[in-house]
């Protein structure tokens, strides 16, 4: 890899921006501004050139020249799971009780004929 292709990444407002998923990438974008916005969509163009990250980066160019303000992104990677968060609140104190199914028919018990059926 040249020295332009590493300078192009750093220089680009998202770390890892070419590892993001569509998914990811829609909650990072919320909180750039439009020059940020445009940075990113040359870089697709020029780069993987992928049709929905293209539409997803364009779309949100057009709210923020529109007026749309920066809000806080998503978590940096959405749908990983919390670090924070250890162990599972599921334990033998917490399941449920078991269900048994009812028993289908019985040796003692004698079958009943059905209503339109006479003896």
């Amino acid at each position: 890899m040249n020295t332009s292709d590493s300078d192009s990444h750093v220089a680009l407002p998202l770390p890892d921006y070419d590892s993001l998923t569509v998914g990811e990438l829609e909650h990072r974008i919320r909180a750039l501004e439009a020059p940020d916005v445009e940075r990113l969509l040359e870089h697709e163009r020029g780069h993987a050139d992928r049709v929905a990250v293209r539409t997803l980066l364009a779309t949100r160019l057009e709210r923020l020249e529109a007026g749309a303000e920066p809000s806080p992104g998503g978590s940096p990677r959405p749908g990983r799971a919390d670090a924070t968060r250890s162990g599972s609140p599921v334990g033998p104190g917490t399941e449920p009780e078991p269900v048994h199914a009812p028993p289908h028919g019985s040796p003692h018990q004698r079958g009943k004929p059905k209503a339109d059926r006479r003896p």
